[in-house]
């Protein structure tokens, strides 16, 4: 009798450790992974998000005047794949940990090279790489679910920010591209293959030497003798010569751009050379 009840319990023990491991069950915050193309580079981050759920989030759940992991379950952490500045700090590529220390009218972010803080009193100040503070903004709705994102993206900028309950707070992160770009343009006009048209652009948008981006969009036209070929070239150097407050020659430029667009039937730049000349 003693073995036959010995065996019902293991078999019971068995039958149930098995239901456990057949059952699966999402996560009480969902893990997510952002990345951010910006520069030359990226940024990626890892988060887990939890939800407002009826609770009152900032000063209670998430207290004021302490650290939080920012996210719930794991440690947040942030991956630079080049170097960006933050809050003035030059920081170099890597992973790191996000922290903030959220407060009624003022916040703390902190880069830190700890990845593994879940808790504030795993938190070490002398790991700091940088603090940065920020002023939240009330948003006239709430926002049930977490949520950190990038926002306002520039070719060299971009602000993280963390939206949660009625809260947005923003982080700016720059990285410096120019040295770099200027650097692969020096290089590459030595080559025999020249990207005339690339270098050109870059000259235009970046407040360079116009003289030489317009000698270098005539050299990007020579490039590309078929009929229309030229057409997109053919608008950027019209935006150079107005740039340079040439109206007439920048308008008969985009009025060569129209009929090469309609060659190749670009109804975009057509427009886009129409928008401009009404400019000038």
């Amino acid at each position: 009798m003693h073995k036959l009840f010995v065996c019902l319990v293991l078999t019971a023990c068995l039958y149930q450790s098995s239901l456990a491991q057949s059952i699966t069950t999402p996560a009480p915050s969902s893990h997510q992974t952002v990345k951010q193309e910006l520069g030359l580079s990226s940024i990626e981050l890892t988060y887990s998000r939890p939800g407002v759920k009826g609770r009152k989030i900032f000063g209670d759940l998430v207290p004021f005047g302490k650290v939080w992991r920012t996210g719930a379950n794991q440690a947040t952490t942030v991956t630079f794949g080049d170097a960006v500045t933050i809050g003035g700090a030059k920081i170099p590529a890597g992973k790191y940990g996000l922290l903030t220390i959220p407060g009624a009218g003022e916040w703390t972010f902190i880069i830190t090279h700890q990845l593994d803080v879940t808790n504030p009193a795993a938190y070490k100040a002398d790991q700091d790489v940088v603090r940065v503070t920020a002023k939240p903004v009330e948003l006239p709705f709430p926002i049930e679910t977490f949520s950190i994102l990038f926002a306002n993206v520039t070719a060299n900028s971009c602000d993280l920010q963390l939206i949660w309950d009625n809260t947005v707070v923003s982080l700016p992160i720059t990285t410096d591209i120019d040295t770099k770009i200027m650097a692969q343009i020096d290089n590459a006009m030595t080559r025999d293959n020249h990207p005339y048209f690339t270098a050109a652009e870059y000259y235009l948008d970046n407040g360079k030497d116009l003289n030489k981006a317009l000698e270098w969009f005539d050299k990007a036209i020579a490039q590309d003798p078929s009929p229309g070929g030229s057409f997109f070239i053919v608008y950027q150097k019209a935006r150079c010569l107005a740039k340079m407050g040439k109206k007439a020659e920048a308008k008969a430029t985009a009025q060569k751009g129209i009929e090469l667009a309609k060659q190749v039937n670009n109804a975009d730049y057509v427009a886009l050379n129409e928008k401009l000349i009404a400019t000038l």
